[in-house]
């Protein structure tokens, strides 16, 4: 199982701690490196900026939000990073949301999401592979754009640039069942929200016969310390906010997904507290054993242990989300 860092989105303004701590996490021997984005700082800028300070570390997005961009905007900015970085670029990309998708980037979030991802994800591989012109009859992404408010004048073209690797690893972000089970089928990896090691029947039926190479690389917060209550305080506060304010309170993945993993009540309870304003008692009410489950925090010995049971399943690269360098040094130690 490979170490991968996961530096997330920026805040109110630029993280300064986080070109540093790539540097750090190459230097420990971590294989990859990644982005995220929300409704804030993009995921491709700072993760140039990065590549422009490491020389081995491999660099992902996790997620590039596929309503940001067209897919043919996404793969000129994924093939320009391969090239720039040396062949060290993976695109993970994701749908998100209804509140987000129509609320910040201001379309309509598709009727038929699978069918959307799909045509996004083959567009991208007909850039990246280059293999003539590129042409999709498709209800979301056609290729020329063949609707009745165009001019009909569109041109069907491959990209000028020659893609540094036609087989560009693409990974998706993918939470209902049948969204992963399409994932196995079409992209290189999968990027689980959450992931317990101790509930493999969450998403048994979706990981049925992986391709050989297929890559389950799930984001795990982690913290040494001695006091694991206080550990779990921010898990508790990114599942406060994702499951309560990550959605509507009649369609949202994550919520939903907390429920498909047996704590049903405390997700939907977490929903009302938050939508009700009352945010501080939603983070409490996010269960310690789900928060814990997902994580790695506490002493070394007890992350030692636990760290065992992530090794036994298919994931085969954990990205850990941690600012801190002595965390990140530990858990390199232990999977040495």
């Amino acid at each position: 199982m490979r170490l991968g860092l996961a530096l997330g989105y920026w805040g109110r303004g630029p993280s300064a701690d986080h070109v540093p701590l790539a540097v750090e996490a190459e230097r420990l021997g971590y294989d990859s490196v990644w982005t995220a984005e929300s409704w804030g700082s993009d995921a491709f800028t700072p993760l140039t900026w990065i590549a422009a300070r490491t020389t081995r570390i491999r660099l992902g997005t996790a997620i590039a939000q596929m309503a940001a961009r067209s897919p043919t905007t996404t793969a000129m900015h994924a093939l320009t990073l391969d090239h720039l970085s040396g062949g060290r670029m993976m695109l993970g990309l994701g749908l998100s949301g209804p509140q987000v998708v129509e609320g910040w980037y201001g379309r309509p979030f598709p009727k038929s999401p699978l069918t959307a991802t799909r045509e996004y994800v083959d567009v991208v591989r007909q850039v990246l592979r280059r293999e003539g012109p590129v042409e999709l009859d498709g209800r979301f992404h056609s290729h020329p754009y063949r609707g009745a408010d165009g001019t009909g004048l569109g041109k069907a073209l491959k990209p000028i640039t020659h893609p540094l690797r036609a087989e560009l690893p693409v990974l998706l972000g993918a939470e209902g069942p049948k969204n992963i089970a399409q994932t196995t089928r079409i992209a290189d990896g999968w990027l689980p929200l959450y992931w317990s090691p101790t509930r493999p029947q969450a998403y048994e039926a979706s990981l049925t016969d992986l391709p050989e190479g297929f890559l389950v690389a799930p984001m795990a917060r982690a913290h040494v310390c001695d006091d694991v209550a206080e550990g779990l305080l921010p898990v508790k506060a990114m599942l406060g906010f994702y499951i309560g304010g990550m959605g509507h309170a009649a369609r949202n993945f994550h919520a939903d997904l907390m429920a498909r993993m047996g704590f049903e009540e405390e997700a939907r309870n977490i929903q009302r507290l938050f939508l009700e304003g009352r945010r501080e008692e939603a983070v409490l009410a996010v269960p310690d054993a789900f928060a814990d489950e997902i994580s790695l925090v506490g002493p070394r010995e007890r992350i030692a242990e636990r760290l065992e049971s992530w090794r036994k399943g298919p994931v085969t690269d954990l990205l850990v989300l941690s600012p801190d360098p002595r965390t990140l040094r530990v858990l390199a130690e232990l999977n040495s």
